[in-house]
């Protein structure tokens, strides 16, 4: 059990994929963040009637990460080459 650090991190992905495992990983986890902050639009939109901004700025940089992705992974594909790819999640403690 962890003794409450300040700041953690967590090994998410770790690993060499071919082209097709990497799109499929990373694709998935992007529009999976992309669900969440359209959902976070929904919401504010039928409780204050505005979509909030924060979420649909996230949205726009997350479609052009997206974009820039599948940009690197095509051209992975078409040299024949494989990808690593290594991802940490950093939590870090906020008080109040």
């Amino acid at each position: 059990m962890l003794s409450n650090p300040e700041k953690s991190n967590h090994l998410l992905i770790d690993g060499e994929f071919s082209t097709e495992e990497a799109r499929t990983i990373l694709m998935t986890l992007i529009e999976n963040k992309i669900r969440f902050h359209q959902q976070e639009n929904l919401s504010q939109e039928e409780r204050f009637g505005i979509a909030g901004k924060r979420s649909s700025r996230r949205i726009d940089q997350l479609l052009q990460t997206k974009a820039d992705l599948a940009a690197v992974i095509d051209d992975a594909q078409m040299s024949g080459e494989r990808l690593a790819i290594n991802c940490t999640i950093e939590i870090s403690r906020l008080r109040p």
